[in-house]
């Protein structure tokens, strides 16, 4: 190989090594932007059911969270949203899990896990396993089944 081609192939794997970093950079910010408004638009959703269990004495039903759902900026990338008011009662905890949604990502930086809205109004995120064993932990027989269907 003389000079000039070397200096061809050598330009070509840099351009193609400075390609993949900036795709694998633009898939991260994606997903660190996608994250984080789901977690803002939780929040937000978290104040509204907030407000509403303050003036009305009980967590609002789910006609009412889809109503709202449909609203929220960013709610669009909160996903599927789960949402337990029909499981909580008055023996209810702060800390049980009152709505969540599941974020699934192909990523280096980032891992699969729940957006998770708890009774007290926190919001916070779990990594997938622990989010499954604390929610097999509240959830009640006729729950689990009722969620299989």
């Amino acid at each position: 190989m003389n000079k000039r081609q070397k200096n061809i192939v050598t330009n070509f794997a840099i351009v193609i090594a400075v390609t993949a970093v900036a795709v694998v950079a633009m898939v991260e910010l994606k997903n660190s932007v996608n994250r984080s408004e789901a977690m803002r638009a939780m929040e937000h959703l978290g104040q509204i059911i907030f407000k509403y269990r303050q003036d009305n004495g009980i967590v609002p039903p789910e006609s009412y969270v889809d109503a709202i759902k449909k609203e929220l900026q960013g709610g669009v990338r909160l996903g599927k949203l789960y949402y337990r008011a029909r499981w909580i009662d008055l023996d209810s905890t702060p800390d049980e899990i009152l709505a969540y949604a599941g974020k699934q990502y192909h990523s280096l930086l980032f891992r699969s896990g729940y957006v998770v809205l708890r009774f007290d109004g926190r919001i916070e995120w779990m990594d997938k396993k622990t989010f499954e064993t604390l929610l097999t932990s509240q959830q009640s027989p006729l729950e689990i089944e009722m969620t299989k269907e």
